[in-house]
């Protein structure tokens, strides 16, 4: 990180430890250089040392000499710290070639499905544009978001909810596992290539944001480890989590992103928002089979419309430290100085979370009647349709003579008359 950058527009010093940053007459510059890249001139910050003619690490490494602010958290103080734009090329205000080759990807692609697909479509509210619009069969209605430069989080937040407010369903693509939009809205992760590669064709694989529900009963002949139990322990319990497709058991076919074009549009992937195991607003939207979303309703009792938005992010009150400007590029170095200090946020771990809860052993001894939820949960553990409760003809007469505890006999004797 950098404790200055040079506003190539005004043609000033901006020193980012001072509470007027060091320019007096300049009205309005703090919400200047907190505007979202996407949503100004990318080369407006430039770092100190390039401007100097000094060596400016991040464009010896192939990067960008070019900066963006954002607010850190140091223990309880939040300063402002400038970074290079983690691009692999210099931006310019046009489109990159990146964007626009994914654009008419996902065009020509849904056009050879049958689907409906226009790039660049104004909001009727006049309040957005969406990089390509997908409209399937049913009406449903897919809003690509194509976003390859660093976007704030509150930017993601009001951008999904504008979206989300006129019926289209966001679906933001990200290169960087340290996308903010990862998880903040659903989203998918591909790999950084070049256009013309992404123009020739060549095979997109969605990375990250796209997951299967894995239902299994926690044994020691599992191959998935138990969520609830340290080291290789197991507890026996039947547990429900989210994996991407290579770590299923056994694995999945990777997602393309002609796949997720054809079945967002049609439903057969739906986007899920699935809390964190502490429970609360914390979580992560992801995108997933119809099917397996079933399921995890079931589950979890989870009916909310999806997508569900988060709220925005809180910000820090901003910390000045009154410091001079160091004109010394550090990107790449560890410590305070360090270039894009943000974390990576797409893990790859399996997500979300759902133990259910084991019957009491008294229970167990006086019924073995077992709840919705749990023949829901063993049916998918087991990979067999759920047993329903309905009794045939032979099972009626033993429950009226011997009370309800027979009916279990429906589920022992799986005749074609048992429903």
């Amino acid at each position: 990180m950098a404790n200055g950058v040079w506003h190539t527009q005004y043609d000033i010093e901006i020193n980012l430890t001072r509470p007027d940053l060091g320019a007096d007459g300049y009205p309005g510059l703090l919400e200047e250089i907190m505007t979202s890249v996407s949503e100004r001139n990318p080369q407006l910050l430039e770092c100190l040392a390039h401007r100097a003619g000094k060596p400016c690490a991040s464009e010896t490494g192939g990067k960008s000499p070019w900066m963006f602010i954002r607010r850190a958290r140091v223990g309880g103080r939040y300063p402002l710290v400038a970074a290079h734009l983690p691009i692999t090329h210099k931006p310019t205000p046009a489109e990159s070639d990146q964007h626009k080759a994914t654009k008419e990807r996902i065009v020509q692609a849904a056009v050879q499905f049958g689907l409906s697909a226009d790039a660049e479509v104004g909001l009727p509210s006049r309040r957005g544009v969406t990089d390509v619009m997908v409209t399937g069969p049913a009406g449903v209605r897919i809003g690509w978001e194509i976003q390859y430069s660093p976007l704030s989080p509150s930017s993601v937040h009001r951008r999904s909810v504008i979206a989300m407010e006129h019926d289209i369903t966001p679906l933001w693509v990200a290169k960087d596992d340290r996308a903010a939009l990862i998880d903040r809205a659903p989203w998918a992760r591909v790999d950084d290539m070049s256009w013309k590669m992404i123009a020739a064709g060549s095979e997109m694989i969605i990375r990250g944001g796209y997951r299967h529900l894995q239902v299994w009963r926690c044994l020691s002949s599992s191959a998935l480890h138990c969520p609830d139990t340290e080291g290789a322990g197991h507890c026996g319990a039947i547990h429900a989590e989210w994996f991407l497709p290579a770590l299923c058991d056994p694995p999945k076919p990777s997602v393309r992103i002609e796949d997720l074009i054809l079945t967002s549009a049609t439903g057969d992937s739906v986007p899920v928002f699935v809390p964190s195991r502490g429970g609360g607003r914390v979580g992560r939207h992801m995108w997933v089979p119809r099917a397996d979303c079933g399921t995890w309703r079931e589950l979890t009792g989870q009916w909310d419309p999806l997508p569900k938005a988060q709220e925005p992010e809180a910000d820090g009150e901003i910390t000045f430290s009154e410091q001079e400007v160091d004109w010394t590029c550090r990107a790449g170095e560890e410590g305070w100085f360090k270039s894009d200090v943000r974390p990576v946020r797409d893990l790859g771990q399996p997500t979300g979370g759902f133990t259910l809860a084991r019957m009491p052993a008294q229970r167990q001894r006086r019924s073995t009647w077992i709840t919705a939820v749990e023949r829901t949960a063993a049916a998918a553990a087991l990979g067999c349709p759920p047993w329903e409760v309905g009794p045939c003809l032979q099972c009626s007469q033993l429950m009226r003579r011997y009370g309800r505890n027979a009916a279990m006999a429906c589920n022992a004797c799986r005749t074609e008359a048992c429903p």
